[in-house]
């Protein structure tokens, strides 16, 4: 049997998704205007859809887990388990207004007419702050919509701001922050779920491996306890002895988001000759 997965077939997360299934040794033909393909190595059906139909063919089952952002499950609404973060496709659904009017807190939008593709979301945001607001549900180019007078603000998906920048608004309120999620059905069947375990054991592994650098340097072996102590790796890292005296290669594993710091302290107490590496897989 083969697991379907529907992944969207044009947008912000085609090709990171695309790219999440081929760095999980995932070999399929992804060619354009092609709305289904078989994986050649891994049992899984893929689906190419578009986004905001995604939770509605997961929940009906027509494919069995989805890749999709958290802003689409979140307003659709449907019945689907959301499995994995996956650490891509990263913004934040948010409100904007002119940038030539004034905003005192959410209270403003009393009786303001918001402009969204959003309505689900942006009814539940504005009733949890006991707001008032008439929305009008359009469909693209959102961020028009207060230059042509059909509302006083809008709540729209922003990643660098530009296109609110450009469009003469500005951020006011965070309604809610999205990434893109793996998605399944909630009645997938025992086999079903052994494949998505297949799967899952691939893309944590991808993920791990993002999150960490593997490192080299030359160190002092007066410091050598300090500086295994810096970066003591998966469980603990390789020291060889180099052919100069009073010296050791130490190899070792470093978190991406401590990259720079623990660089400084490696160099404080005598590390030389440090060489980052990207790390394409990594599995515990």
């Amino acid at each position: 049997m083969k697991l379907k997965i529907a992944i969207q077939k044009s947008g912000r997360l085609y090709e990171d998704s695309v790219k999440l299934l081929k760095e999980c040794g995932i070999d399929f033909n992804n060619s354009l205007n092609k709305l289904k393909t078989d994986a050649s190595n891994f049992p899984l059906e893929i689906f190419f859809l578009r986004d905001d139909d995604i939770p509605q063919y997961v929940a009906d089952k027509v494919a069995d887990i989805g890749i999709v952002g958290q802003n689409v499950v979140a307003e659709k609404q449907k019945d689907v388990t959301t499995i994995e973060r996956l650490g891509f496709g990263k913004c934040q659904l948010s409100i904007a207004i002119p940038k030539d009017k004034k905003y005192n807190g959410i209270k403003s939008l009393q009786g303001k007419r918001i402009a969204t593709s959003y309505t689900n979301i942006l009814t539940d945001f504005l009733k949890k702050n006991k707001v008032k607001a008439e929305i009008h549900e359009i469909s693209g180019s959102v961020e028009i919509a207060p230059g042509i007078g059909l509302a006083e603000a809008i709540c729209d998906l922003v990643s660098s701001g530009s296109t609110l920048f450009s469009n003469g608004l500005k951020e006011v309120e965070m309604v809610m922050k999205s990434e893109a999620v793996l998605i399944g059905n909630p009645s997938l069947s025992k086999a079903e779920k052994a494949i998505v375990d297949k799967l899952m054991f691939r893309i944590q592994a991808v993920k791990k491996a993002k999150k960490n650098k593997y490192i080299l340097l030359n160190a002092p072996n007066k410091n050598l306890d300090k500086i295994v102590s810096l970066i003591p790796g998966m469980k603990s890292p390789t020291i060889l002895p180099l052919a100069d005296k009073g010296w050791s290669s130490i190899h070792s594993v470093v978190v991406e988001d401590e990259f720079w710091e623990v660089i400084e302290k490696l160099k404080a107490n005598g590390a030389q000759g440090i060489l980052v590496i990207p790390i394409e897989k990594m599995v515990i």
